[in-house]
């Protein structure tokens, strides 16, 4: 029997987070039909940033790419709120937003700690179109922030 994405997440040694609460006016995730958006998920710990700052002058790009990692675990548990992460078909889109520093250009290496994470525990069915953007602040002055869509199963 092939293995569900709860297990595959679990055999990874992670776990999904409880859903971060939202910061403003608006819900971590919501179901349109047969799929589900979530809004950007900072990569919060216990509500706590880990980092602050730009990538790129306070924050490497190795440590923003572990942010781009637990944010999008903030999101796939929004996901899983909404519509349980085994029934995902697969991921279509990831944007990544990357508080840069005026000179850092690595955007697209801080979003694949998003991607890679994807492809680990969706293999196939995590092959995703994906935008990686610079921008000059997020909330919070979190490093990174990331949003998913997703096609639910029929």
């Amino acid at each position: 029997m092939a293995e569900t994405f709860s297990e595959k997440l679990s055999a990874l040694g992670l776990e999904l987070p409880e859903v971060v609460a939202p910061l403003a006016a608006y819900v971590p995730a919501t179901r349109v039909g047969n799929q589900v958006w979530t809004s950007g998920q900072l990569p919060l710990v216990g509500g706590a940033l880990p980092a602050h700052g730009k990538v790129g002058a306070e924050v490497s790009q190795d440590e923003a790419y572990d942010l781009a990692r637990r944010a999008c675990l903030n999101a796939l548990a929004a996901v899983d709120a909404v519509a349980g992460l085994d029934n995902v078909a697969r991921v279509l889109k990831v944007v990544g937003f990357v508080a840069s520093a005026p000179d850092f250009t690595g955007q697209p290496a801080v979003v694949n700690g998003a991607s890679e994470l994807i492809g680990e525990i969706f293999g196939q069915a995590g092959a995703h179109a994906r935008s990686a953007v610079g921008v000059a602040v997020l909330p919070l002055d979190s490093p990174v922030e990331v949003e998913l869509v997703v096609e639910l199963r029929d």
